[in-house]
């Protein structure tokens, strides 16, 4: 693989006038950012429907895709939005994403273009291509005339029809727009790389259209549910609730689901990166009622049967394997095995165990380097919080030794430490780049509220010097050949 840096940055934080960044203009001049700087890859986060906490982690179902990303503007040059439609949509803040406001009233605006728009024979044909897509848009639509309630409540066997319409044409339009970002993303050589979660929800056309995938009672309600032992993040752990894979009867058939899966992943993305990749080697489970999840079990998972069945349905697709938590040399060994890049986070190597994996002295060429991940605080504040024993020792061996440690200087001797690593990719998020504090952090494990709701602006962004870090990049030799040039 070659050598090669980005920027992790959700689309909902790009900037825009519409309470959310979306696949419109401010979506390609970040392109024209990462280009400039000698970036080669952009990571996002997952693109399903978020759940009511706005957790991309969390959906309705893995084959979903969140409207909030579509792009206003387009629909409005089409004729499928009015510009009284369009200044009424506008935002109060730049800084946030408003979710509350989204909920109220994005879905009822989009309905107002689905209705407008004439359905032509690609249209159908893309469903005719997407049946899990298309299952989940008839969930979504037997959910709004059951009053919202999850499906194992419902009592009507009928569906919404205005509700699937809307579902359907937001799939659609979603693919298009996006499809077109990405296409200009690749022009200029940035790469994208997704991120899909391991596990879904159990109220979800997932779990409803295939029931027998998972471990279920008869009712439908899981019987062990996945979770993680207490960690770094919790001293409970984490009880996140997701129905368990059967994955005895997953393999049977071949892992058609996850090959379904990985397929419109790859449609999507470049390159995927596999959240809570250790679950395929052994996944911790729950009782359902369990208060937290200190008493959960481990068991074995499917492994290389199902990363054969994954690489073989992603095709050219790159997989990134998300290896942190609790590593067992089981894991190691089917990362190892699997050729997938594993993960290092610069934020936990500095335990002053000199043997520490995520120390950048033991990186291995084949990862995925990171200051920290959407998950942590800002690479800022992380420094701000040490006791000044360890800043110092972490500072001093980024090469800063200096006593006057907050400034930018410090921190970007961070950022060109990880850049002179081994590592084949390195990833900041871009809340790094711009030296921000712990208020933009992206997501509090553990915590539901006030969370993903981050954003910047344009003028943020064109306060960062591109040519700075276009320099590193290429001090480094991760600047990919520019396409016009290429031989």
């Amino acid at each position: 693989m070659e050598r090669r840096s980005g920027v992790l940055l959700h689309i909902s934080s790009l900037w825009g006038d519409y309470s959310c960044g979306t696949f419109g203009k401010a979506g390609r001049k970040f392109v024209d950012f990462l280009h400039s700087s000698g970036f080669c890859c952009w990571q996002v986060l997952p693109f399903c429907l978020p759940d009511v906490f706005s957790s991309p982690y969390s959906s309705y179902s893995a084959f979903s895709v969140n409207p909030n990303f579509i792009d206003l503007e387009q629909l409005c040059d089409v004729g499928l939005l009015s510009a009284e439609e369009l200044s009424a949509a506008k935002q109060k803040s730049p800084y946030v994403c408003e979710f509350d406001r989204l909920s109220a009233e994005r879905f009822a605006l989009l309905q107002k273009a689905s209705d407008r728009m004439t359905r032509g024979a690609d249209f159908y044909e893309f469903f005719e291509s997407h049946t899990h897509t298309e299952k989940f848009c008839e969930f979504m639509a037997r959910r709004a005339a059951n009053g919202g309630k999850d499906f194992r409540e419902w009592d009507f066997d009928g569906f919404d029809e205005k509700v699937y319409e809307t579902w359907r044409f937001i799939c659609y339009v979603f693919i298009r727009q996006w499809k077109d970002l990405k296409s200009y993303a690749n022009e200029k050589n940035i790469k994208i790389i997704g991120d899909i979660p391991i596990y879904v929800a159990a109220d979800s056309a997932d779990v409803w259209e295939s029931p027998g995938q998972f471990l279920l009672d008869a009712r439908k309600r899981p019987t062990r549910v996945a979770g993680v032992p207490p960690d770094y993040f919790s001293a409970n752990g984490q009880l996140w609730g997701n129905p368990i894979y059967d994955w005895k009867k997953m393999s049977a058939d071949g892992f058609a689901w996850w090959r379904d899966r990985i397929a419109f992943m790859a449609e999507l993305f470049d390159c995927v990166r596999i959240d809570h990749f250790r679950g395929i080697e052994s996944y911790y489970s729950c009782e359902p009622d369990a208060p937290d999840a200190r008493d959960g079990i481990w068991s074995k998972g499917p492994g290389m049967k199902l990363i054969n069945a994954l690489r073989e349905a992603a095709g050219g697709c790159e997989l990134i394997a998300e290896d942190l938590g609790i590593i067992t040399p089981e894991v190691k060994a089917l990362v190892e095995k699997s050729s997938c890049p594993g993960m290092r986070v610069f934020q936990f190597g500095f335990d002053g165990d000199s043997g520490n994996a995520h120390l950048p002295y033991n990186y291995p060429k084949n990862c995925v380097a990171y200051t920290g991940t959407h998950d942590n605080n800002t690479l800022l504040w992380f420094i701000w919080e040490l006791d000044g024993e360890t800043r110092g020792r972490i500072l001093s061996y980024c090469g800063f030794e200096r006593p006057d440690w907050n400034c930018r200087e410090a921190y970007y001797s961070v950022i060109r430490t990880m850049l002179s690593s081994v590592a084949d990719t390195v990833i900041f998020p871009l809340q790094d780049l711009l030296l921000y504090g712990a208020d933009t952090r992206m997501n509090r494990p553990g915590v539901s509220e006030g969370n993903w709701g981050w954003r910047f602006t344009e003028e943020q962004l064109n306060g960062l010097d591109r040519n700075y870090l276009r320099d590193g990049n290429g001090l480094y030799g991760r600047i990919a050949e520019d396409p016009a040039t290429e031989k």
